[in-house]
């Protein structure tokens, strides 16, 4: 039976760090099956979801972590079988605004008071070239509990958008 391995891992950006990882994998029949990876000021980060066969595990784990001889800051985890997925509904939220200091984290405090999971976070930093200045952009895939009032989030979301002055899309899916 396949198990699930997260690794983490960050180091100085150079060519070849994606296919060291990779290759562990492809020597012992393992699998990619889900990454968020990114050169982020002269640092290589990522984090990697893989399926290895059980009997691999352990030479998987080995490989991965004789990539720290090069530099690399490796963390391997088991994860979840995967057998009790979360209830709830999830939701999408797009936020554009001008930039300024804790704007992340004032959503992802509302979003928590609301007993919501932050699935995933992707955020940048542009030039704002008409208005000058920086602009963030962000999206959020959360997922939020069966038995939470959308509107009442919405509804403190849009409120925090328009205190913290960012534009904010909301769409939302079905409970799992």
């Amino acid at each position: 039976m396949p198990v699930n391995l997260v690794l983490t891992m960050i180091g100085d950006d150079r060519p070849g760090l994606v296919e060291a990882v990779s290759q562990s994998l492809a020597v012992h029949g393992g699998n990619w099956e889900q990454s968020h990876m990114a050169s982020l000021a002269g640092k290589f980060a990522g984090i990697l979801r893989a399926s290895v066969p059980g009997d691999a595990v352990d030479a998987v784990i080995r490989d991965w972590r004789l990539l720290e001889e090069d530099g690399l800051r490796i963390v391997v985890e088991r994860g979840a079988d995967g057998g009790s997925a979360d209830r709830g509904w999830t939701l999408e939220l797009e936020i554009v605004g001008q930039d300024h200091p804790g704007i992340v984290h004032d959503i992802a405090h509302t979003l928590a008071q609301h007993r919501v999971s932050v699935l995933e976070l992707e955020s940048e930093v542009v030039s704002a070239s008409m208005a000058g200045g920086q602009l963030l952009r962000a999206r959020i895939s959360a997922l939020a509990p069966e038995d939470l009032n959308q509107e009442t989030l919405r509804d403190d979301l849009e409120a925090l958008a328009n205190e913290l002055m960012v534009d904010l899309n909301w769409n939302e899916s079905k409970s799992n």
